[in-house]
């Protein structure tokens, strides 16, 4: 038997060798395989615009407009830019109780620089027009002295800048020039104490 293991001692350990590669190789292959690694990258986000600013709304300029005749503060006023006739009459404190207000629209709408005439009852003027838009300065006549209106060089639109003095009334104080005083104003029909109150420091003879 000793023989026989001295004999075969190199064969019997080159099959024991094979047999624990095999064995290896076989463990080795059967073995499952690591997980896979899995990266996992953030989702990408839309980034919002700014939001654009909007422009500022520009503010409408105001309207100036002259308010004469028969009302109770004649004078230049001004008035948001929307302002009807009816508006202007109210800032200048109202109608007088000779004011003819069937013969105006007060609901139509005024334009910067207009002049706004009230007329009396039984005075003879047709109805206040359309607004009309009137230079922004207007240059010093000869009538015109010291803010005042010579009554006896002034022309008749210039008259009827006066309140309470329309086309015709404006026609008969040129027919009754020359005054030697503003109360000789007073001599011309239609021209009262009332009305004279009115323009008495509006106007002057020198």
């Amino acid at each position: 038997m000793s023989n026989w293991l001295e004999r075969y001692r190199g064969y019997i350990l080159i099959t024991l060798i094979n047999v624990i590669v095999l064995g290896g190789v076989i463990i080795f292959l059967r073995r499952p395989p690591p997980p896979e690694l899995v990266v996992s990258l953030p989702t990408p986000t839309a980034t919002p615009l700014p939001t654009p600013t909007p422009l500022p709304t520009p503010t409408p300029r105001p309207l100036r407009v002259y308010v004469s005749g028969a009302v109770v503060h004649p004078d230049v006023y001004e008035l948001p830019a929307d302002s009807i006739i009816k508006d202007a009459i109210e800032a200048a404190g109202g109608t007088t109780s000779e004011a003819d207000l069937d013969r105006i629209n007060l609901a139509l709408t005024m334009t910067d620089g207009q002049h706004i005439y009230v007329p009396e009852l039984g005075e003879e003027r047709p109805p206040v027009s359309p607004p009309v838009s009137l230079p922004p300065t207007k240059a010093p006549t000869s009538s015109e002295i010291g803010g005042k209106i010579n009554i006896n060089t002034a022309s008749q639109s210039e008259l009827e800048s006066l309140p309470g003095i329309g086309p015709s009334k404006a026609q008969d104080i040129i027919e009754n020039r020359p005054y030697d005083s503003i109360e000789e104003i007073k001599k011309v029909p239609g021209i009262g104490e009332a009305t004279f109150q009115k323009i008495k420091d509006l106007i002057t003879v020198d």
